[in-house]
């Protein structure tokens, strides 16, 4: 087993050290029906303190966009903002070598383990809290399941004890000595945690919660409802209930003061059949109620061709030949043959979502007309054999590589000349960000996220229908653009220099934060109980 590097108990920076807290932290009584205390007013000239609470962060672990979204958007909220993380204490994070102060204890309730809170400070100060849980996080795999892509079988348990501590953390202001004016969530993982704090009863605070995919939804059996302390009097249709079974999900929908989703057109929607995913009546509803927002994600200063260390040459605007050498470089990578014509790629997890499958079909068509492709991801078996076969079908025009590197997924953005994206659904995608940041126009099926970012024909090109018809035409559109080197060049400088920065993107947070902590009266809800 993995061991933390553990120091003392004294915190290193300028707050107050946090100490160990053995109490138990969890109510055993009957619930109440009396409104929640709360928040006391803030101290001039503080920091509004935002507790972050999410399963990735890139800086140890990721496993989609939200790893990149929680390694940027805690530190793009300060000045204004003093947001620290809450997240499982993964073996990932504990080999990687940063000192971890354990600085609280929290005993175990119903089927949930007892669990330390430790402490990390990343280089640049971010700080960090690690739910520390051997049993439950320090495994091999990734955050959700093993290496083959399997969930874990106690994944209730695990994001249970994630969440029922991040309530703790809300509900006992001295359990830190550091108080939490407002809780951020991310996903499924989190969604217990409104409900948690709703169901101890002890103090409330305003929650955002962001749904960064909603196809991913946390669904177990009603019989878990005990084991996870959550009450009884919750499982109702306004509830923790979905389809006669516990969704983690909802219960985020339910209990959180205010939902956002990762861009304006998968916001909207959400709220219809085709995308909702059985909750469209639930969104349709906070949308009515003006509590749900489509907040667009942004990159930051780390996507830049001009000073990324894997990059060979870096190269900025204009400068094609540097542009050129890396598309050499990853031809190289991947085995493909010297060629003078389109270099396509696909960074992506390997699911149905991302239509890989429309991806293997055009393959042929593509090689054909003199272009290459480039794979690199990991996902669902049966994608993954069906593009190591393409690969086999057209050796030195197609390199497949099952996997992830964060580096070679820099490389494959700077080398190619097209990035393929013709996602099913995309709630934002951050991959066509990153290729129109390295020069590589992004080819894209209109929706979500993907409509927001991509303008057709200005920095990549778009198509409407979900269909193999509509995927090729706008592939041959992309070998005319190519040969049309004006406007292929005017093209790439124009998604070069036209992408969403953090910097902007974080504006509508920071709006959104300063709305709900100005209410002044908390979310309602009649569904009290104990969470023992």
């Amino acid at each position: 087993m993995v061991k933390a590097a553990v120091q003392g108990r004294r915190a290193q920076n300028d707050e107050p050290s946090e100490r160990p807290h053995p109490r138990d932290l969890v109510p055993r009584g009957p619930g109440t029906q009396t409104p929640l205390p709360r928040l006391r007013p803030v101290a001039p000239g503080r920091d509004r303190r935002v507790l972050f609470v999410t399963t990735e962060i890139a800086d140890f672990i990721k496993a989609g966009g939200l790893g990149d979204v929680s390694a940027a958007l805690p530190r793009a909220l300060k000045p204004g903002y003093d947001v620290r993380v809450l997240m499982p204490g993964y073996r990932q994070i504990l080999s990687a070598g940063k000192p971890i102060v354990r600085v609280a204890q929290l005993p175990a309730s119903h089927a949930l383990p007892a669990c330390d809170i430790g402490r990390l400070v990343c280089d640049d100060g971010l700080i960090i809290y690690l739910v520390l849980c051997p049993s439950l996080y320090d495994r091999d795999g990734n955050a959700y399941g093993d290496d083959f892509g399997v969930g874990w079988a106690d994944n209730d348990i695990r994001f249970a004890r994630l969440a029922l501590a991040a309530a703790a953390i809300v509900n006992d202001p001295s359990l830190l000595e550091w108080q939490v004016d407002l809780l951020h969530l991310n996903d499924w993982a989190t969604g217990l945690t409104a409900g948690y704090v709703r169901w101890l009863g002890r103090r409330y605070v305003p929650s955002v919660y962001t749904i960064h995919n909603l196809a991913y939804q946390g669904v177990f059996g009603a019989d878990r409802l005990e084991p996870l302390g959550i009450p009884p009097s919750a499982f109702h249709i306004d509830g923790v209930e979905y389809y006669g079974q516990l969704s983690f999900m909802k219960t985020g929908l339910s209990y959180a003061s205010h939902v956002t989703t990762v861009s304006n057109n998968y916001a909207r929607e959400i709220t219809t059949p085709e995308f909702g995913c059985g909750l469209e009546g639930l969104l349709a509803k906070r949308a009515l109620e003006g509590r749900l927002s489509g907040l667009l994600n942004g990159i930051d200063d780390r996507w830049d061709p001009r000073h990324d260390t894997h990059l060979a040459p870096n190269f900025g605007i204009n400068d094609w030949h540097g542009k050129r050498a890396n598309t050499q470089r990853v031809r190289r990578m991947f085995g493909l043959d010297p060629s003078g014509g389109p270099l396509f790629a696909v960074v992506s997890r390997l699911v149905s979502q991302k239509g890989l499958d429309l991806t293997c079909e055009i393959a042929d068509t593509l090689v054909a007309a003199g272009g290459q492709l480039v794979v690199i991801g990991r996902g669902e078996y049966a994608i993954e054999q069906s593009l190591v076969a393409l690969a086999g079908r057209h050796p030195g025009q197609i390199g497949v590589n099952i996997g992830f590197d964060e580096g070679e997924a820099r490389q494959i953005y700077a080398g190619s000349d097209f990035l393929l994206m013709p996602s099913r659904f995309e709630p934002c995608g951050l991959s066509q960000l990153y290729a129109q940041r390295f020069g590589s126009l992004p080819i894209a099926h209109r929706t979500g996220g993907l409509a927001d970012t991509i303008q057709d024909g200005i920095n990549g090109l778009l198509f409407d229908e979900m269909t193999l018809e509509a995927y090729r035409a706008t592939l041959r559109r992309a070998f005319d653009l190519f040969h049309a080197t004006d406007l292929f060049y005017a093209m790439r400088r124009a998604a070069m220099a036209g992408r969403l920065h953090w910097r902007q993107a974080v504006v509508p947070y920071r709006r959104l934060y300063a709305e709900l902590l100005a209410e002044t009266s908390p979310a309602s809800s009649s569904d009290h109980g104990s969470a023992r």
